[in-house]
Order: structure tokens, then C-alpha cells, then sequence
């Protein structure tokens, strides 16, 4: 069996009470995924198709998974984003949400449920898409 993924989404914008705290929160979550932050100016920052800004009401209660390469990563994800300010919400394991999920649940600064997680026994056609163009 094959499908596609990767298609609905363009960009998540999430807003943010405290900009610095949700700075450090994400360049440890994401860093240990391999990942930096970008910033533009410092009202905001992103990382891949996530925007992070604190101008308006935080977002709340949102669920937000990351793709991570391997089990190791997922233990680095949690353990760097509960070093950064972030609150348990499910130590690294198997899932029952499909055979090979493993994952890792943190609450970020404002609550927000984000995850990492790898989809063992999948292969992914390509690691990205390229966009030929100006970055928003």
C-alpha cells in the first residue's frame, strides 16, 4: 500500500505570549531534529513551514507532530524540549496509533501539544520539495 502525503499544508502559524521562551522551546525541540530556526526580524521566527510570531492571542490547545529520522531523535526531541521550558506530555514509546509509530509528547510554552515522530518501517519518497523562489 502507497499514499501521498505532504500536500495540505502550506505553513502553521502559531502565536505566542512570551516570543523568547517559545524562541528557546523550539530551537531545542526542532535542533535536536536536526533543525535551526530562521528569523526574519525579532518579532517572529520559523523553521521549515512553521511561523512563530507573538501578535495576537497565543494559540491554543493545538496538536503539532515533527517528523523525526529515527527513535534517537525522538529521544533527543524530548528530553531537549523538557530541558527548554517544556512539560512532560508522553515519554518516548510505541503507539497504537499505527505499527511503527514511536513518539514523544512535550507541551510547549503555551500549552500546545507538539510531538516528534517516526513512522518506522515507512520510506519517504523525497526528505523535501523544492521551492524555486523568494521565501515569504
Amino acid at each position: 500500500m502507497s499514499y501521498l502525503v505532504g500536500r495540505l499544508l502550506d505553513h502553521v502559524h502559531l502565536r505566542v505570549a512570551d516570543l523568547d521562551a517559545s524562541r528557546r522551546f523550539y530551537a531545542a525541540a526542532v535542533g535536536a531534529l536536526g533543525l535551526e530556526l530562521e528569523s526574519a526580524r525579532d518579532d517572529h521566527f520559523y523553521v521549515d513551514e512553521l511561523y512563530v510570531s507573538a501578535d495576537g492571542p497565543p494559540t491554543a490547545n493545538l496538536h503539532l507532530a515533527f517528523q523525526a529520522a529515527d527513535r534517537a531523535a525522538v529521544e533527543r526531541f524530548h528530553d531537549a524540549a523538557i530541558a527548554a521550558g517544556g512539560i512532560d506530555n508522553g515519554a518516548p514509546g510505541t503507539r497504537d496509533y499505527a505499527p511503527g509509530y514511536y513518539a514523544a509528547f512535550v507541551l510547549d510554552p503555551d500549552g500546545n501539544n507538539i510531538e516528534a515522530v517516526v513512522h518506522e518501517g515507512s520510506r519517504r519518497s523525497t526528505a523535501a520539495i523544492r521551492v524555486d523562489g523568494p521565501r515569504p
